[in-house]
């Protein structure tokens, strides 16, 4: 059986530079030590064909180098772009992302949050099913943990990057308005279970204030789910002239349960989505919608994380505001007493 060959380590790197293995240490994580210094042991750590443990790099810093990724629904198209560039932009810090599914599921999310804190990742960071969820207290005492589009509210955060709903809420019940629209349905990712997110507070509040008769459904963001939601909705006995949809993943749902009655889109149903993800300018018509700034919101997700990793420095909740993006989805209704 052919021998294997000894493994290269921060000692053998230090005998040949003649620096402390503290120093080697310090110079390869590119830590305290000057730049000509760090390219020196770099240059010798290649030639030796040194390979950092990660077992002992991680009990040594008491870092992993994996950050967690909780996403709410990766059947909603918006999110598994946002994980994907998450993961991307981590790659680029030197960290791998551990990218993980709640369902839709508020009881699978406390499961997951909790075995991410037990494999030890250096931070977590969440699209949260459930915001108000008590668990999230205990996950911030373990690991880093980062919010994404809703706060947490009573969890010690390291960075919160929060959606503004007020406006993108009030500015989409305005414009149906304006369109003669009394009669809206939102489809929600909330379930019973989680009645409270911002959004649908927002909703209630934004209706009562205009006098619209608004019903909230909740609804799961893969097509055949949305489908069947949207369906059962517009066969009502009054059903609504309008629908604004809290991710656009369900609005494709409302535009397959209108064809599957025999409906048109605006003529017979408005709708409007709420993340103007890309495939959405491909529907006939153009869906309108509300765009976050991705760009941003991945920058200052991985910057204020790692920044807390590293310098356990927090950030402030940043807010990020919606641009509206009307495009052919929405017109006033066929008729008054529709």
């Amino acid at each position: 059986m052919p021998k294997q060959p000894r493994r290269i380590t921060l000692r053998d790197i230090a005998e040949e530079t003649g620096l402390s293995t503290a120093a080697v240490s310090y110079a390869l994580r590119g830590l305290q030590v000057p730049p000509e210094t760090q390219r020196r042991v770099r240059e010798v750590a290649d030639r030796l064909g040194y390979q950092a443990d990660p077992i002992a790099r991680a009990l040594a810093s008491g870092r992993t180098g994996y950050v967690g990724v909780l996403c709410g629904s990766l059947a909603d198209v918006w999110q598994q772009d946002l994980a994907a560039a998450l993961g991307r932009r981590f790659l680029g810090v030197g960290r791998h992302a551990l990218i993980v599914d709640a369902s839709n599921d508020p009881e699978l999310e406390a499961t997951l949050a909790s075995q991410l804190a037990d494999q030890r990742v250096d931070a977590l960071i969440v699209l949260p099913v459930d915001p108000a969820a008590a668990h999230w207290k205990e996950v911030a005492r373990r690991t880093v943990l980062t919010s994404i589009g809703d706060g947490l509210p009573g969890a010690a955060t390291a960075a919160e990057v929060v959606f503004d709903n007020e406006a993108g809420v009030t500015d989409a019940f305005h414009r149906l308005v304006d369109c003669g629209h009394r009669r809206i349905a939102v489809m929600t990712p909330s379930r019973p279970t989680t009645p409270d997110r911002p959004a649908e507070v927002i909703a209630h509040r934004v209706a009562r204030s205009l006098g619209l008769d608004v019903t909230l459904h909740p609804s799961p963001h893969d097509l055949d789910g949305a489908t069947a939601v949207a369906r059962t909705v517009l066969g009502s006995a009054n059903p609504p002239t309008a629908f604004l949809c809290l991710a656009d993943s369900m609005a494709y749902g409302v535009y397959a349960g209108a064809r599957e009655l025999g409906l048109e889109v605006p003529d017979d149903v408005s709708v409007m989505g709420f993340d103007d993800h890309p495939l959405s300018r491909l529907l006939t018509p153009p869906l309108s919608s509300y765009r976050w700034p991705a760009d941003l919101l991945v920058d200052l997700v991985v910057k204020r994380t790692v920044r807390a990793i590293d310098e356990n420095k927090l950030s402030r909740r940043k807010v990020l505001p919606p641009a509206a993006k009307p495009r052919g989805s929405v017109a006033p209704p066929r008729t008054a007493g529709r």
